[in-house]
């Protein structure tokens, strides 16, 4: 005689669900997840606390500070960071950071975000190249990127970036048989303002940005997100004097153009676009510092009309963009 199941016991069944077990759904969510960090890589346990300390009193009895170079050269530099850590946050930025091979140590997604084809190779790029993949609560997603950073529920930790040197990025460019291409900032310090222009350098067909290594913006996770992944494929140098860099392109027949209001010459009437050519853009308030503007072949001005000014990345986009313009016009 079969016994009568224990009140409470029976196990109910939706409406419509046949009662089977998940046939592992369940672990398909799991899947690309990768190993879990050891407790000294992740940010909020006392171990990594910990080893940072460890790290820093290492290099204090060192001499170290703090911004390194590479050996072999010296042929990129390092700016001084309080945790030797940068987070990559935005889907494109990590994705394409992630196809770049820079060496990351980890991915964060926030916690129940929305699957698109980026996260979704993100997640397969990361655990390929063995990269710990840790799912956090938004709350803290948030409070790693920072205040007013719309990090879209995934983010990437990654070294310091790597400067170039900008002699070598140079030399590089000449090598490969093109018609040198950058942009130089001056006075700029607002990150997503360099961010914006190594986006318009990477739209337009140049080939880096140059910035010095005082008074000046970064590379940051603001400039990371709004590169939009542009930073991955156009390399920054950052020159220990902007003026004597400059000098040193000219001496390589590079032609040096300053953007300010009231130039010597418009913009459209450059006569230099199909040469090798590095722009050199100032702050929106003070323009171009008086040294760098004697340092200049041309100040050239962008016809404007109801505003006073347009700021570094925006008149830097339109200087790229006649350039390109009129080099392509001339290889047709």
């Amino acid at each position: 005689m079969a016994r009568a199941p224990r009140a409470g016991s029976v196990r109910k069944v939706k409406k419509g669900s046949t009662g089977k077990g998940s046939g592992g759904q369940g672990r398909q969510a799991l899947e690309g997840k990768g190993p879990t960090p050891k407790a000294e890589d992740r940010e909020y346990h006392p171990a990594y606390r910990k080893k940072v300390l460890a790290e820093r009193a290492a290099q204090k009895r060192q001499g170290g500070s703090g911004a390194r170079s590479n050996t072999g050269g010296g042929a990129s530099q390092r700016r001084a960071k309080s945790d030797d850590t940068e987070l990559v946050t935005g889907r494109n930025s990590v994705v394409e950071a992630l196809r770049a091979g820079i060496p990351a140590t980890t991915l964060y997604i926030a916690a129940r975000a929305e699957m698109d084809d980026r996260v979704k190779e993100s997640l397969s790029t990361a655990t390929h190249r063995g990269i710990p993949v840790l799912e956090v609560m938004r709350p803290e997603l948030d409070r790693m990127a920072g205040r007013d950073v719309v990090h879209q529920g995934l983010a990437l930790k990654v070294p310091p970036y790597e400067y170039a040197h900008p002699a070598e990025l140079l030399d590089l460019t000449i090598r490969k048989g093109l018609t040198p291409l950058f942009v130089a900032l001056d006075g700029v310090t607002d990150p997503r303002n360099l961010g914006a222009v190594i986006r318009s350098t990477a739209a337009f067909g140049g080939h880096g940005v140059i910035v010095p290594q005082r008074r000046s913006a970064g590379v940051n996770s603001a400039a990371w997100k709004t590169s939009a992944g542009a930073l991955a494929r156009t390399p920054v140098a950052m020159a220990p004097n902007l003026t004597s860099t400059l000098k040193e392109f000219k001496k390589a027949g590079v032609f040096v153009i300053g953007l300010a209001a009231g130039g010597d010459t418009e913009l459209y009437d450059l006569d230099l676009a199909d040469q090798p050519v590095v722009v050199v853009a100032g702050s929106e308030g003070k323009g171009l510092s008086r040294i760098v503007t004697e340092t200049c072949d041309a100040i050239v001005s962008i016809p404007i009309s109801g505003i006073e000014s347009l700021n570094a990345s925006v008149a830097a986009s339109v200087a790229l963009y006649e350039i390109s313009k009129v080099r392509a016009q001339k290889k047709a």
